[in-house]
């Protein structure tokens, strides 16, 4: 609220992002009648920005809540073997997603590869089979 982190980002551990609280079962009796029931394993993270370009991840079982920091990419992969209900809560109204694959290889016209196999730093072969 201030305009100031309460920790230092560089310090940062994907534990200060983590919550396993929602395990605990809820009262239903309340003006929705509803609650949260989640279930299933999922394999989360983020990548930070540049120069640190640090990787974040954590399993969250039944309950588990992670945060992701604005500005970074991030995914979530459902590594158990039931089916993963999540419950997103974003920053914006309009916060719009963009999704790596659709953003840099579906384009039309298209990047130039040339510009890819830098950014990318792969074979310009590679890069063009991509």
């Amino acid at each position: 609220m201030n305009g100031k982190f309460c920790k230092d980002p560089k310090l940062a551990t994907p534990n200060d992002l983590f919550f396993s609280g929602l395990i605990n079962p809820r009262n239903i009796e309340n003006q929705v009648g509803s609650t949260v029931s989640p279930e299933g394993t999922l394999y989360v993270g983020y990548i930070t920005s540049n120069p640190e370009n640090k990787l974040f991840t954590k399993v969250l079982n039944k309950g588990d809540v992670f945060v992701f920091p604005v500005e970074h990419i991030y995914f979530q992969f459902n590594i158990g073997k039931a089916k993963v209900v999540v419950i997103a809560v974003l920053s914006s109204q309009n916060s719009g997603v963009i999704t790596i694959v659709n953003t840099v290889f579906r384009l039309n016209p298209a990047v130039n590869s040339d510009v890819l196999s830098k950014a990318f730093r792969l074979d310009q072969n590679v890069m063009k089979s991509l």
